[in-house]
């Protein structure tokens, strides 16, 4: 019981995070799209997908910065931010990547 308990309750506060950064970053890019991925369609594929203008940007949202990472989200946060940006976001680095994100988009 208690193991479902803690699981739920990090969770919860995985989606806070995300439900927050989700408004950060649309204040940040007025006009931009922020779509959450479906995480059972593409095994590791970041959370996030924002675009704006005619760019785009990846997000993997994570609890914390020890929080471990699933299979294949490193591949794919490497691998897109290859193509744009893309980055593993936790609260003790959203605002490096936020500033990230605007520069990137921005340019």
């Amino acid at each position: 019981m208690y193991a479902l308990s803690f699981s739920f309750e990090v969770f919860m506060k995985e989606n806070k995070f995300q439900a927050q950064l989700i408004k950060d970053v649309k204040s940040l890019l007025p006009g931009c799209y922020v779509l959450k991925n479906d995480p059972n369609y593409i095994q590791g594929f970041p959370d996030l997908l924002i675009l704006y203008n005619n760019k785009w940007a990846a997000l993997e949202c994570k609890r914390s910065e020890t929080a471990s990472h699933r299979p294949n989200q490193e591949y794919y946060v490497i691998s897109l931010n290859a193509m744009s940006y893309a980055s593993f976001v936790y609260p003790e680095n959203r605002e490096e990547v936020l500033h990230e994100l605007q520069r990137a988009l921005e340019s």
